[in-house]
């Protein structure tokens, strides 16, 4: 698989054409020069360790360790994902375990006996952080009676007065919450309240014939809500479903200079690939300005403390100095909602998450580490390598970057790391369409979702239930799920030889 070079040789600009209008990122250096955190000699030093590879007869130098210098190197267990990076100091890791007790933490409703411990809810989805990202790692549907906690129902209603047109246009508002139950389904509440409603999954099964004979079979859902407790959704509320995506590496994710972001987009296909990219456009709360968004299905989070504030308030319903929202997710209809205490401290803060509660938090999920590679340089899993260039794969799962010299945090500065995504939104066709705006992602576009520790799934989970909804069983089934920009890649996918469709398998469970 060739290069890139019409994208590759795009002016990179800050200034990107958007359906949104015109985006200027809040915090742009010197757009005419990419990286304003490199000397010349750093450039061509970088443009040349991220080339793309065309040498599958070994390993890349360094290619075993995903997240560079920040890579864990430890055994190979259930708690893989849960590890601080190798290169934060010996007063970082304090930092680090404080932040995972925070992120382990059960909270209560208020008032309690507790200290700075209630603030739950009142509707919510989980007491916990971990709850919902278990072992820091990938949820999954529910599955028979079990409960849907690693899984959420996304709401947004259309707009219905030109203020609320010009909230989503200035992303004021990413999307617009249904008028009763918000912007999430909360399927628990605190004592005395009704939860808001259940989710309900109704699968239909679909095959899917390989070259050679192979068939699969592709699970479609169809999405409701069952046990309504406030009275009837608005006509135009669609319902996502998110399962929790990984938590490790994101430090290093948001070390990632935009320009090399930027690069990568090609929203009008100007180089006739059949892929375009978009960037994602966000609010970054601390300073009030569009930013690149990076975090999220949809990519709607410019920062990782952004993106845990967000959780806070709709998973957990405890506010946060990003979130003000004391009652989490209640709306104004819900008025028993409302009339709950709340856990605010004064004495710590006006919120009942206050900034050091997300300082901490914040640093722990910036600093889970990327596990390192197994077998990256055995035959079967380069020869797979090849298959996943020559089938496409790498033009939405972009494998490599370095990090920004400059970065915050020393750990995650100038660091070779493996990402595999563009972190850009494609279109991935009707079928994994959720048919709902998020800022400037359409109703058919999904950030492309990193692949470092995807193969370590099943150890950690103990599941291998993929895309933004677990509707995929394995990696073949999710791989047959894309569609739109990533057809003809999947199709190319389809035809392989079954020897050479295993050898790509092998290599995605390297990563």
């Amino acid at each position: 698989m060739t290069e890139r070079p019409a994208r590759r040789l795009l002016a990179v600009s800050a200034a990107i054409s958007i359906a949104a209008g015109v985006f200027v990122l809040g915090n742009a250096h010197s757009t005419d020069r990419g990286r304003d955190d490199l000397s010349e000699k750093d450039r061509k030093r970088v443009a040349a360790v991220t080339a793309l590879a065309t040498d599958f007869s070994k390993a890349e130098q360094y290619e075993a360790m995903s997240g560079g210098a920040a890579t864990s190197l430890a055994s190979v267990n259930i708690n893989s994902f849960s590890h601080f990076s190798e290169n934060i100091t010996f007063e970082e890791e304090e930092t680090f375990k404080l932040g995972n007790a925070l992120f382990q933490k059960l909270w209560v409703s208020s008032p309690s006996s507790t200290q700075a411990s209630d603030g739950l809810g009142p509707l919510y989805n989980a007491r916990s952080c971990q709850t919902c990202h278990i072992k820091d790692g990938r949820g999954h549907p529910p599955e028979g009676a079990a409960e849907a906690t690693s899984m959420f129902l996304r709401l947004a209603r259309a707009a219905r007065t030109p203020e609320d047109e010009t909230a989503l246009k200035d992303l004021r508002e990413m999307s617009l919450p249904d008028p009763i139950y918000g912007r999430q389904l909360q399927d628990l509440a605190i004592p005395g309240l009704k939860a808001e409603g259940r989710m309900v999954i109704d699968y239909t099964e679909e095959p899917v014939t390989l070259a050679g004979g192979e068939v699969v079979t592709l699970r479609r859902p169809r999405y409701s809500v069952a046990g309504l407790a406030y009275g009837d959704l608005d006509a135009t509320t669609t319902l996502s479903p998110r399962v929790t995506q990984p938590m490790l590496g994101l430090g290093l994710i948001q070390a990632i200079h935009e320009a090399d972001i930027l690069a990568l987009a090609d929203p009008d296909d100007a180089d006739g690939d059949g892929i375009s990219g978009k960037a994602a456009v966000a609010i970054d709360p601390a300073t009030g300005k569009k930013a690149l968004g990076r975090f999220g299905w949809k990519a709607q989070s410019a920062t990782v403390r952004q993106q845990s504030a967000d959780a806070f308030a709709f998973d957990i319903g405890l506010s946060t100095p990003e979130v003000p929202l004391h009652q989490g997710d209640c709306t104004p209809a819900q008025t028993a909602c409302l009339e709950r205490p709340n856990g605010v401290q004064t004495r710590l803060g006006d919120a009942e998450a206050p900034p050091p509660v997300m300082d901490l938090v914040t640093f722990y999920a910036e600093n889970l580490a990327v596990p390192a590679r197994r077998k990256a340089s055995f035959a079967e899993t380069l020869n797979g390598k090849r298959v996943f260039y020559e089938t496409g794969c790498t033009r939405c799962h972009q494998p490599k970057f370095v990090t920004r010299r400059d970065a915050d945090n020393k750990a995650h500065a100038f660091q070779l790391i493996w990402p595999y995504s563009d972190f850009l939104l494609h279109d991935m066709g009707e079928g994994l369409a959720d048919g709902q705006a998020v800022g400037v992602a359409t109703g058919r576009e999904w950030r492309t979702p990193p692949l470092w520790g995807i193969g370590l799934t099943k150890t950690v989970n103990g599941h291998t239930f993929f895309l933004h909804d677990g509707r995929a069983r394995n990696l073949t089934e999710a791989i047959l799920w894309h569609g739109g920009e990533a057809q003809a890649a999947r199709d190319r996918f389809a035809a392989l030889e079954k020897q050479d469709r295993d050898a790509l398998l092998t290599f995605l469970e390297s990563l």
